[in-house]
């Protein structure tokens, strides 16, 4: 609204907020760069409105008491951002799908996610929090299943592993009876290859192995036994596991809060983006060219002086003259030939010159 009497103010317009998860990163659209992680809970302004212009009364002097004309404002920040999830989770359950991450998770924490007997029933992230004793917890999340190919998009693709980004601990099930038809070993460096290809840092973070539904194996501890030796030759520590009878699954979140309270925070990502400054230019950017009798004077800084004057009223046009003379446009057409009685066009506005 208008501004009142007394110099006061315009209504500022009503703020938009936009209510994003925690893990939000805002990112500039064109160049991907991070703006903001929206993962402390504070608000962010992504974008600042416009700046309020200045009254009539802003021009009174001693000889001018009623001036007739102000300056409009000028028009708020405009940025195309995309809006990224990064779930924010200490660990993370990776491995095919169909090998019990979901399973596991309802067992060891209060999350309740969609469990069936096919694959991508996970079709999104499901978040827990895992109470190992008193003053001991963490999130674990379950992301969905991985396949061969999902580094460049195959499956849920990214869709999937940029939740893993901020897990510092990745907790890796294999289905060690290879009740799919696959091989656990095979398995095992399919997940890891994948990881690797999608980022050579994720696939360094440290890693549990769990094997997986050890109930239907019986008796054999063959394969068992292949896996244990095979991950730990690598490495990583293993643990026997089957998420549907709850064995073994308290002995691995011990494990995997142990190794948690040795590793840093969740990563927080700093901000790389760098706000463009506005172009604005100078007078001397004006471009002034002639066509046929027209003259067309244009600039960045001649649309921002046009954009801050009221034509409608006299002293207003007097003020655009002088800055125009001061800056030194007009010295410039006549050197390039401007004659009384020529037409100026600058944007939408058209007046004939004279000297």
């Amino acid at each position: 609204m208008p501004g009142q009497g007394k110099r006061c103010t315009g209504k500022d317009g009503e703020s938009i907020r936009i209510r994003v998860p925690r893990g939000t990163l805002l990112r500039d659209a064109d160049t991907g760069a991070i703006i903001r992680d929206m993962s402390t809970g504070e608000e962010f302004v992504a974008a600042k409105g416009g700046r309020g212009g200045w009254g009539n009364k802003h021009f009174a002097t001693p000889t001018r008491q009623i001036p007739r004309f102000a300056k409009p404002g000028l028009p708020g920040e405009n940025h195309v951002i995309t809006l990224e999830l990064k779930l924010l989770a200490d660990a993370g359950l990776v491995g095919f799908p169909n090998v019990g991450k979901s399973t596991l998770l309802s067992v060891v924490s209060n999350a309740h996610p969609k469990i069936a007997n096919y694959h991508f029933t996970t079709l999104f992230p499901n978040l827990g929090v895992v109470y190992v004793e008193d003053g001991v917890s963490f999130v674990l999340a379950d992301i969905p299943g991985i396949i061969e190919g999902a580094s460049e998009g195959a499956g849920l693709g990214h869709d999937f592993l940029r939740h893993i980004d901020r897990c510092r601990l990745l907790i890796h099930l294999v289905d060690v009876a290879g009740s799919e038809g696959r091989d656990p070993i095979e398995d095992f460096e399919a997940i890891n290859s994948e990881l690797r290809k999608y980022s050579p840092e994720l696939a360094d973070r440290p890693q549990i192995v769990a094997a997986n539904k050890c109930d239907l194996l019986g008796d054999d501890r063959e394969p068992i036994e292949r896996l244990r030796q095979y991950v730990e030759a690598r490495g990583y520590d293993f643990f026997e596991l089957s998420a549907a009878t709850t064995a073994g699954a308290r002995d691995l979140m011990r494990a995997a809060a142990g190794k948690l309270s040795a590793l840093p925070p969740v990563i927080v990502y700093e901000p790389d983006y760098v706000q463009p400054e506005p172009e604005i230019g100078t007078a001397d950017e004006v471009s002034i060219e002639e066509d046929d009798g027209v003259w067309f004077v244009e600039g960045d800084w001649l649309k921002r002086l046009v954009a801050s004057v009221n034509f409608g009223d006299y002293e207003s046009r007097m003020y655009f003259d002088r800055r125009l003379r001061d800056a030194g446009i007009y010295s410039r057409m006549e050197e390039l030939g401007v004659r009384d009685g020529d037409t100026v066009s600058i944007y939408d506005l058209e007046f004939e010159y004279h000297n």
